[in-house]
């Protein structure tokens, strides 16, 4: 029997079974894995690996052909979850890539754009104020000054300085609600 030779490490009857056998495997490879290629492939580690086992082999338990088609099936599944492995190993590193550029610390464009349109829309605002109001507005926000630094640094009563910034905040809602 050809697979008993085979066991003996006999490479001539490796050769003769291929030959006899080849292309139904091929056949079963293809509807295992899908691919014709991918089905060669699968062959090809098919017959190293009954070169390998062919000493397991037990015409007892099964016929030779059975037995060599549990091996292309097993090697095409093997093959099919190492694809799917790989797949899911490269589809984690691209989704890292992805989330560390997209989700960087720099801005992304759309960020820069939006970031853009409201700062215009902001001048845009800020000019429509009264001048008092811009500077009491503009200072409360650019340097973080209180009501009452503010007062004190424009030497201007405290409820003159809450009102005008009240007022100008209104305003600047108002506003910039047009732009939104």
């Amino acid at each position: 029997m050809l697979i008993d030779r085979v066991a003996l490490a006999d490479e001539a009857a490796l050769r003769e079974l291929y030959e006899l056998t080849s292309s139904k495997l091929y056949g079963l490879a293809v509807r295992v894995v899908g691919n014709r290629e991918w089905a060669q492939d699968v062959l090809q580690e098919a017959y190293l690996n009954i070169w390998r086992i062919a000493g397991d082999y037990r015409a007892t338990l099964s016929p030779p052909m059975a037995w060599m088609g549990l091996v292309v099936r097993s090697r095409g599944l093997d093959f099919l979850r190492r694809r799917a492995t790989e797949r899911a190993d490269r589809m984690q590193e691209l989704d890292a890539l992805i989330s560390d550029t997209v989700a960087g610390d720099s801005p992304n464009p759309m960020d820069t754009t939006q970031a853009s349109e409201q700062a215009w829309a902001l001048h845009q605002c800020l000019s429509q104020l009264e001048n008092k109001q811009r500077e009491v507005v503009s200072l409360a926000y650019l340097r973080d000054l209180s009501h009452g630094e503010l007062a004190a640094q424009l030497k201007l009563p405290l409820g003159t300085v809450k009102t005008w910034i009240r007022r100008g905040l209104e305003q600047l809602r108002g506003c910039m609600a047009r732009f939104v």
